[in-house]
């Protein structure tokens, strides 16, 4: 044929089918192309949203607010104990053992042993602006190598600024171990030396100028050399030594 007839080849138009053009691959022929799928980007999966934990955010504040009203309070007490230090200068009370002397100590019919003994005992408040209520409920008792002799009570009065105050106190006791007791102190009288104890507990008001504060107690020990321990005789105390605190 002289005259070669183009053909022309019109592609069909079909609205459900979409056009897409693949990169040819590598190493194919050009006859025939590959089809890969499309390489999509790797990402990491997403974290879930954060939420706060209000009950915990809660307990926090309300933890701190705590802490900070108890450091406001001690900061506030500590101020107020500092201002009434500076103020009134507070001292603890004097004590000492002047006499002591012994009305009775007889063995009774059941070898109980009897004692009645007197102990003077001066007391200064060297404070010029506290003043000292003794109250009921206070202790006293005399003992010997931790056997209790005899005991009473100090007797209840108000002690003024930088007073001084003499204490007649009457003290009895029965002790049932008697002959083995009174065998012990008449053994150690033979020296010279009888060893005593004179312990203290006592409760009080502290007055600073018009306020009263609540009771404490004072509590002490007078440790006390005597040379005799024999009843309406002169006793002569050689040495003496006392320990006084307040317990709140």
């Amino acid at each position: 044929m002289g005259d070669h007839a183009t053909k022309k080849i019109h592609p069909v138009a079909d609205g459900n089918i979409k056009s897409t053009t693949v990169p040819p691959a590598h190493g194919s022929s050009s006859l025939g192309h590959q089809l890969r799928p499309p390489v999509l980007p790797i990402t990491a999966p997403l974290a879930p949203p954060r939420t706060k934990n209000k009950r915990g955010f809660t307990w926090c504040k309300c933890i701190c607010w705590t802490l900070s009203i108890l450091i406001t309070l001690i900061i506030i007490l500590a101020a107020t104990i500092g201002i009434l230090y500076l103020v009134f200068k507070p001292k603890l009370p004097n004590y000492s053992v002047d006499r002591l002397t012994i009305s009775q100590l007889t063995l009774n019919l059941d070898f109980s042993l009897y004692a009645r003994f007197n102990v003077q005992i001066t007391a200064i408040n060297p404070n010029k602006k506290i003043g000292i209520f003794y109250q009921k409920g206070s202790h006293i008792s005399v003992w010997y190598k931790n056997t209790n002799l005899c005991q009473g009570s100090i007797p209840v009065f108000y002690q003024g600024h930088q007073n001084k105050t003499v204490l007649n106190v009457a003290l009895s006791g029965q002790n049932q171990y008697g002959r083995t007791l009174l065998a012990a102190i008449q053994e150690q009288q033979q020296t010279g030396r009888i060893p005593l104890d004179l312990k203290v507990d006592v409760p009080v008001k502290i007055e600073l100028g018009k306020m009263k504060l609540k009771k404490v107690r004072i509590m002490g020990k007078c440790m006390l050399i005597v040379d005799s321990l024999s009843a309406n005789n002169k006793i002569s105390i050689k040495a003496t030594s006392c320990k006084f605190r307040l317990k709140l």
